[in-house]
């Protein structure tokens, strides 16, 4: 590849299984990252925000954001965007594959510091 381009292969990515129910491969860019996300039913992301703005496609399934109080069911090919600070949280009410993309990077998923998510066994 030319230019410092990259390709990849999702099936030859690392999956991480941060809990049961939660597990993920990371593809990072500079200023950009995107997580392949798999959430078996029943899965909870509970309440956090970050610095990054967060694109969440839902490629299958289907889950429950919970912002600022206020619920929202996001299926099959719908699309959440989550500014930069803002509270979230979410629930797998199917099993789910999701693309989260986040600019810039999330740091604590680079370095393992996100507990919120490896604390949260259901």
């Amino acid at each position: 590849m030319h230019d410092g381009a990259k390709f990849y292969r999702l099936s030859d990515l690392k999956e991480e299984w941060l809990n049961p129910k939660f597990s993920r491969r990371i593809i990072a860019g500079r200023s950009e990252m995107v997580g392949y996300i798999v959430l078996l039913k029943g899965s909870v992301v509970p309440p956090h925000k970050h610095f990054s703005e967060q694109i969440s496609i839902i490629l299958k399934g289907a889950l429950k954001f919970t912002i600022n109080g206020e619920d929202t069911v996001v299926k099959d090919r719908e699309v959440l965007v989550i500014p930069s600070n803002v509270e979230h949280a979410a629930v797998a009410i199917e099993d789910t594959i999701s693309l989260d993309c986040f600019s810039p990077p999330r740091e604590d998923w680079l370095t393992g510091k996100d507990n919120y998510l490896r604390d949260n066994i259901k």
